[in-house]
This record gives C-alpha cells, structure tokens and sequence, in this order.
C-alpha cells in the first residue's frame, strides 16, 4: 500500500461540487443556503483568467474575473461550504448507499449523496505564432464579452475552418472597419461572399504566419508572403474541448453540437447518470459566466429538492416498517 493512501473514513457530503468556477460556486450557494453540506473542489484552471475584465453580468459588469471568483468564495463560506484547492481524479458510484466515493489528488478520498460537475472547458488557439501570447488581451474570441471595449477599431477576423466568415459578419456590427483572413479556411460559400460583400468586409487570401507585435503591442497580422496587414485586434475562433472526462467516465451520455460533443443535460442539468448534475461550460460553447451561473442555481434547487424527497420517502417507509412491526 502507498504510504500516500488515506486510509481514513472518508467524510461524508450531501454535495460534492467539481469546479469552482461561476457554475460550481452558484451550486454551491444555493445548496449552503439550503443547510447542504457541501464541498466545492476546484483546480484552479477558469477559462477566463486571461482576461483582464469580465463583461455583461448584470451588477459586475467590470469586474476581473479573478474578483469574482474571490467574492463567491467568501459568498459560500458564510454558509458553510467548504472550499478545497485540488483536482478531482476519480468518483466512483458507492452501490451500497447509491452516492459516490470522491478522490483528490492529494488522496483525499470522499463522499458525497449527489455530485454537481462544473469543470468547464479549454479554448485550443489556432497555432499561429503569437496568438496564445495575446489570447484575452487583443486576440479575442466573443464580441459580446470584448466588442464594447474595442468598439469602431481595425478588427481581423481568421476565418473559422467550419464556419467561415460567420464570425466576420457578426463582429461587423461593432466596427465598419472588418478584414478576414482565410488562412487555411478555404474559398467562402456564394451565400456568404455575398454577406461579406454587404457588409464591406475586406477579404485577404492566403496564410497567416503570424501576429506583428512592437512594444508589446499588436499592431497586424503577418502573412507568409512577408505582408504585415494592419490591425489593432483579432478575432479568433477557437477548439472548444469540454473537460468532461469526469462525466464520461461515469457514463454520461453526450449530444453533438455544431462545436462538438458535450454532455447531454435537462432543463435543471441533471445528466443521465443518476445523482449527477452538470453546468457551465462543461455543458456547452454558448455558457457565458452569466448563463453558468444560472445554470448552477438550477442545478442546486433541482438537488435539494430531489434531496428532500428522498429523505421524506425513507421516513415514510420505516414509519410504515414500524407500523407494520406493532401491528
């Protein structure tokens, strides 16, 4: 046996929450609130750190992300839920008392009645040199989360090799001032080479190399050829890959979407694996902070309520059991 192996009782949770992330915190606040022991496990890893502000969520409209992570951490402590740094391995379905077995990688092993998975996902970046040196900063993927703030400036669009011009033509309606560059994306489609026209995108055939930079500040976009197009940001699309291992692994089922498979939840983000719920990005490519969120709350309502249910049947039944026995 490793002299690493808790070989301690694990403790025992109504909720375990993986991922502390806009979605697992608001679980967690609402099961708190709701006298649920709760533990919220996260490794640290939000898609959102590289940016600087974080923007459309009514009331932290603003805010960095870092802050408002900091905030539902204080937020949930008041109610007694427990915040741990870590990654969680494994979870293991506990046939005899139908929850599951939790391990951390520190080897903490522990329990919990219903597991809420809000892991998130990871953005692969196109590889083009400088690209990932600048993500968050003026290579920029969601014009609802970055367009106000770069409003009337020279966007570049790298066409989606999927998509197309689909993006340019969106992003189009925060500047009059749009390039698209096809990169490897191929000829447009005669639908939206005509949208292209009317919106007088301007279209650059041809590789990108690479992104020109002067005083720690991109200034366009080099093309293999030598070219340097002048820009002031870049619209990227990118490879949204759920981490979603956690739920495989337990045998959640998945749907395919346009962006790709992601694991299939109700309305309330409850999987097809009994006693486990999902949210946020794990769930999908559209989930911003906000919708996560909302999708957290639902997930903890849905939880206590099935929660209490259950508890309330087993009274039931061994009132009836204890009935049953002085009869």
């Amino acid at each position: 046996m490793s002299e690493h192996t808790d070989t301690r009782e694990p403790e025992r949770y109504d909720v375990v929450v993986v991922g502390g992330g806009a979605a697992g915190l608001s679980a967690a606040l609402i099961l708190g609130r709701s006298r649920r022991r709760t533990l919220v496990v996260d490794a640290g890893e939000p898609r959102n750190a590289p940016a600087a502000h974080m923007q459309g969520y009514l009331s932290r409209d603003g805010m960095s992300p870092a802050e408002f992570l900091e905030t539902g951490r204080r937020e949930i402590a008041a109610y007694g839920v427990e915040w741990t740094a870590g990654r969680v391995t494994e979870a293991v379905r506990d046939g005899e008392t139908e929850g599951f077995t939790v391990t951390v990688d520190d080897g903490r092993r522990v329990r919990a009645r219903r597991l809420v998975v809000t892991t998130g996902l990871v953005d692969e970046l196109p590889a083009i040199d400088g690209v990932a040196e600048r993500w968050g900063r003026e290579v920029l993927h969601c014009p609802y989360c970055h367009g106000w703030e770069v409003r009337d400036r020279a966007f570049g669009v790298l066409a989606h090799p999927v998509f197309g011009a689909h993006q340019a033509l969106i992003v189009s309606h925060w500047s009059p001032d749009v390039t698209l560059f096809l990169h490897t994306a191929g000829p447009l489609s005669e639908e939206q080479s005509g949208q292209v026209a009317a919106a007088g995108i301007e279209v650059v055939a041809g590789e990108v190399a690479g992104l020109a930079v002067e005083d720690d500040r991109f200034v366009g976009v080099r093309m293999a050829d030598g070219r340097v197009v002048e820009r002031d940001v870049l619209f990227v699309g990118t490879r949204m890959t759920p981490r979603d291992g956690l739920l495989t692994a337990l045998g959640a089922e998945t749907r395919e979407t346009p962006l790709g498979a992601f694991v299939a939840v109700d309305e309330t983000g409850r999987t097809s694996v009994p006693g486990v719920w999902a949210a946020g990005n794990a769930i999908g490519a559209q989930e911003q902070v906000i919708n996560a969120a909302s999708g957290g709350y639902r997930a903890g309502v849905a939880i206590n309520m099935e929660l209490i249910m259950e508890d309330l049947d087993r009274k039931v039944a061994a009132r009836a059991e204890a009935a049953g026995h002085r009869g």
